[in-house]
């Protein structure tokens, strides 16, 4: 079976992406695998550290029991998506441990997010996770640059953060940070930002995001690896496919899935929830990423 490495490479080179949809709560795994089959298309499903401790996903092995009962080789892999160093409430996390269990349950690759240390203490926190994920034959995802929005605190103002370039990933930066920790996805701050976390915000809509593409196409240029966008709710059309044209070959969606889910469960309960999820990942695929039929193009 082709791994998740190969997969995000064929969508690096060959200029499309795979959307990574977050699950907060369990029922949403059928109707993500679902929707993704039902468009021929490829994607990832992933759950952070945030969704089981503040939202209803339990457990890292919850979800992977979940997705086990509802798994589609042709279509899907599981990875596991935010682990940080320090959490959104600036406290230290036991990531090592979170990893290592991600890794025994049999996630398919894994995101480690330092990106709240100074830059060397990232580089060594990410080539430390980098080694364990090679050695058990995985790929790893790491974070360089704030995507903002999971804090607890305020955001400033969303066009302040994109006009100031707040947070965006440093080029130069990138291109010694790849070399060093050895990561194979690069997850990039150029305008994106998570949907908010905190109990007062997490329910509210998201700013309507702008990516600067000249920025993105100078961390491709001078990265050589997978791009990553998080924070993909929300964003643009145009801006999501000239990223997808420069560098960008995975893209996580959280909020737009979450929001849905919510809505629906406490209109209709779960089933409910799960259709309107099935129904938003159908247009995401279709209509924004542009992905239906990728599938195809990977041969699994």
């Amino acid at each position: 079976m082709i791994n998740t490495k190969q997969i995000i490479d064929i969508a690096y080179k060959e200029g499309f992406v795979i959307p990574a949809f977050n699950i907060p709560y369990l029922p949403m795994v059928k109707a993500v695998v679902e929707a993704v089959r039902d468009e021929n298309s490829f994607a990832l499903i992933q759950v952070a550290r945030p969704e089981w401790m503040k939202f209803e996903s339990k457990s890292l092995r919850a979800v992977r029991d979940e997705y086990l009962n509802w798994k589609d080789d042709n279509h899907v892999r599981l990875h596991l998506d935010h682990v940080p160093v320090v959490d959104e409430d600036y406290l230290t996390v036991d990531y090592i441990s979170i990893i290592k269990e991600a890794i025994d349950l049999g996630y398919m690759s894994l995101m480690v997010d330092g990106s709240r240390l100074p830059l060397e203490e990232n580089i060594r926190s990410t080539k430390e996770i980098c080694i364990l994920a090679h050695e058990a034959g995985l790929p790893c995802e790491a974070e360089l640059g704030a995507v903002l929005g999971h804090e607890s605190g305020p955001m400033p103002p969303y066009d302040e953060i994109f006009k100031s370039g707040k947070g965006f990933t440093r080029v130069e930066e990138a291109s010694r940070f790849v070399k060093e920790t050895g990561c194979d996805w690069l997850s990039v701050a150029i305008g994106n930002i998570h949907g908010a976390l905190s109990e007062a915000a997490k329910g509210q809509a998201k700013p309507t995001a702008k990516l600067n593409i000249n920025h993105l196409k100078k961390l491709n240029e001078n990265t050589g690896i997978p791009l990553v966008l998080h924070g993909g709710s929300g964003i643009e059309k145009e801006y999501i496919l000239e990223a997808i044209k420069n560098g960008i070959a995975k893209i996580n969606v959280g909020a737009d899935i979450r929001q849905a889910y919510q809505n629906g469960a406490a209109e209709g309960g779960i089933e409910l929830g799960r259709q309107l999820v099935y129904e938003k990942v159908r247009e995401l695929i279709s209509d924004l990423f542009e992905v239906s039929g990728t599938a195809n193009r990977i041969s699994v």
